[in-house]
């Protein structure tokens, strides 16, 4: 099959590891160039935070936090926390959303955090509202434990937290009631950066505010209250200097870079992960219905001549392999038996793999069961996935 000869080693790998399904492919040797980049043009000072909801791998989050010598995480779902509290015995875990305090209290009473001296001393709140602070206060109080947690603030994303200095400066003079909460600094998110029009100023002016509001934000903070400065994600954590005053960024789909994070800003990552599908057959295409008169859209060249059905599919993910390969409108979208058009010319066979890149990491990864690990041509390991709940 032409094409990129990746995508051929790729093939001998799986069929050579008997591998015949959908499954999701980590090339460790990306991953590790991946990681070599984003290290190097990391601002001085500033730490990543490793975000488990887009690496959703116990053994995929270890390496990487290996490799950084981190032992910051930014977790957003409860099930999921108490995993990665387990397996990282020594990490601190910062929530990235704030959680219900009825979902707090249970995590604390009768889930994995409740044993007294373990994994939930680690854990780092996200307060967003005074009504949210007042509320852990009365839990801490309630459980007769302390709490540490960050607040939320809003530097232009507009999706929660707190919105202004004065707000954050009124929430901190409350806290001076609520002796059982500790707060550990501030936590902004920034992901519509790159999309701000330039009508509006564009990605320059919302980063130049985004800049200026947390640092306002950081000023309101007692020297005790700053040893978590949070800022950026994947696709904003190399746009900062180490003067932008926070001491560390979060970093999570960057590393495997799906296809939503092809930004300017993630220039020189290579992709590290492929869905890698069968091919179950290859047929004249034929639009449901029309039959013999699909010739009439073919001549319009809005159906292919030629196409295939893939094992599974509906996947968010853009398919990168064979050449040529592409869903088409007419066809409806299948989870059992996904069509997509192909070159007239294509010399596919079935058996043979597609590829397709996700869009996203998060949830994308854990579909598939253990992802096989790729490196100098070979699967060398089968990396389990926590489950999707």
């Amino acid at each position: 099959m032409s094409g990129d000869p990746y995508f051929t080693h790729l093939t001998a790998a799986l069929r050579a590891a008997e591998i015949c399904r959908p499954c999701l492919v980590l090339d460790l040797d990306r991953l590790n160039d991946n990681i070599a980049n984003i290290k190097s043009r990391l601002a001085p000072g500033l730490l990543v935070r490793v975000v488990d909801k887009s690496l959703p791998c116990l053994p995929l989050l270890a390496h990487i936090c290996d490799a950084l010598q981190s032992e910051r995480i930014m977790t957003f779902h409860l099930p999921v926390s108490a995993d990665v509290a387990i397996r990282f015995p020594s990490a601190e875990l910062l929530f990235g959303k704030p959680m219900p305090v009825g979902a707090a209290r249970h995590a604390l009473t009768k889930g994995a955090l409740a044993d007294p001296g373990g994994p939930g001393l680690r854990i780092v709140w996200l307060i967003d509202t005074d009504e949210r602070l007042a509320a852990y206060q009365a839990l801490a109080e309630e459980l007769r434990i302390d709490l540490r947690f960050c607040f939320e603030v809003d530097v232009g994303l507009h999706r929660g937290g707190y919105r202004s200095p004065d707000a954050l400066q009124h929430a901190l003079q409350a806290l001076e009631k609520y002796p059982r909460l500790h707060c550990q600094g501030i936590m902004a998110y920034e992901a519509h950066i790159g999309h701000v029009p330039g009508l509006f100023g564009g990605p320059k002016a919302a980063m130049a505010r985004a800049k200026s509001l947390i640092r306002q934000f950081i000023a309101c903070l007692a020297p005790q209250q700053r040893a978590i400065l949070n800022i950026g994600g994947s696709s904003t954590a190399l746009l900062y200097d180490s003067g932008i005053g926070a001491n560390e960024v979060s970093m999570g789909s960057a590393f495997v870079l799906p296809t939503d994070f092809d930004v300017p800003s993630l220039s020189g990552l290579t992709p590290a992960v492929h869905i890698a599908t069968p091919i179950l057959k290859v047929v004249d295409a034929q639009v449901p219905g029309f039959d013999d008169r699909s010739w009439i859209l073919q001549k319009l060249g809005k159906f292919p001549r030629r196409g295939c059905f893939l094992y599974g599919g509906r996947w968010m993910a853009k398919a990168v392999h064979p050449p040529g390969l592409k869903p088409s409108k007419q066809f409806w979208h299948s989870t059992n038996q996904q069509f997509a058009g192909l070159p007239d010319d294509s010399d596919v066979k079935p058996d043979d793999f597609a590829f397709l890149r996700p869009t996203q990491s998060e949830f994308v990864l854990q579909l598939f069961g253990p992802i096989a690990v790729y490196s100098g041509g070979r699967i060398v390991d089968s990396w389990p996935v926590l489950p999707p709940s």
